[in-house]
């Protein structure tokens, strides 16, 4: 089989590894659950604002504050940062 077939066959094996949690040497970082209500008050913002600073719509951020929803993958991981160093994060948006 030709170069293609091989990475391709890497890939999927590393993926059904990683599924699996076999995979040596791979560790997943699962990112803390977030109050999301509370990190907006923290700021001082409306829900308007904190979606308009951060990029998610209005709805989403309502979704996640009633409980409705949990922020996944990115967003997670964005909001981890802004309750962390919310400070930090603002000026990187700037």
């Amino acid at each position: 089989m030709g170069k293609a077939f091989e990475s391709i066959q890497q890939g999927l094996t590393e993926a059904i590894g990683h599924a699996k949690g076999t995979q040596a040497g791979v560790k997943v970082w699962q990112p803390a659950a977030v109050d999301v209500a509370a990190v907006r008050g923290r700021l001082g913002f409306s829900q308007a604002q904190f979606a308009a600073r951060f990029g998610v719509s209005v709805a989403t951020l309502r979704h996640w504050e009633r409980g409705d929803r949990s922020p996944q993958g990115p967003a997670l991981v964005l909001l981890n940062l802004i309750d962390r160093d919310p400070a930090g994060v603002l000026r990187a948006l700037a």
